[in-house]
């Protein structure tokens, strides 16, 4: 089953419960819609929270990394500026950046998720990753 179809089937399990407190006399296309959007919001932010938790896993567990206890201290400093500097940009490119470079998901992958064309997905990546680079230039974290 694709991330869409398990967003809908939460949505709608959530909206069945919550069939209650539904208005009646109102328009029950808009109130399903509204539970389905805000689960796709809900799994893209558990997305990017699971993938920062990764990296840092990743960053820290390296079998091929820092050698000496120095070093690994600078590895964690820099993975965690860099952590810091991904979650200070603009949601569009925090988005796209952390499903491209952190979960490791294409760029089909990465549209399909967002709901958005692979062009975008394209030159909002492309946004992020400019002030991703000048945000740690800033800080005088080296790439």
């Amino acid at each position: 089953m694709s991330d869409a179809e398990e967003v809908v089937q939460d949505a709608f399990v959530k909206a069945w419960h919550a069939l209650d407190r539904f208005q009646p006399g109102m328009a029950f296309r808009p109130w399903i819609l509204a539970i389905v959007a805000n689960e796709a919001r809900n799994r893209r932010r558990a997305v990017g929270r699971r993938a920062a938790v990764t990296l840092r896993a990743r960053a820290i567990a390296t079998p091929t990394g820092p050698t000496t206890p120095e070093d690994a201290a600078v590895t964690r400093a820099d993975v965690e500026q860099v952590l810091t500097a991904v979650g200070r940009l603009p949601e569009r490119e925090r988005l796209v950046v952390a499903y491209r470079h952190l979960v490791g998901l294409s760029e089909h992958e990465t549209a399909t998720a967002l709901g958005i064309r692979p062009g975008t997905v394209k030159s909002r990546l492309s946004r992020g990753l400019a002030r991703l680079r000048d945000d740690l230039d800033a800080q005088g974290v080296t790439s």
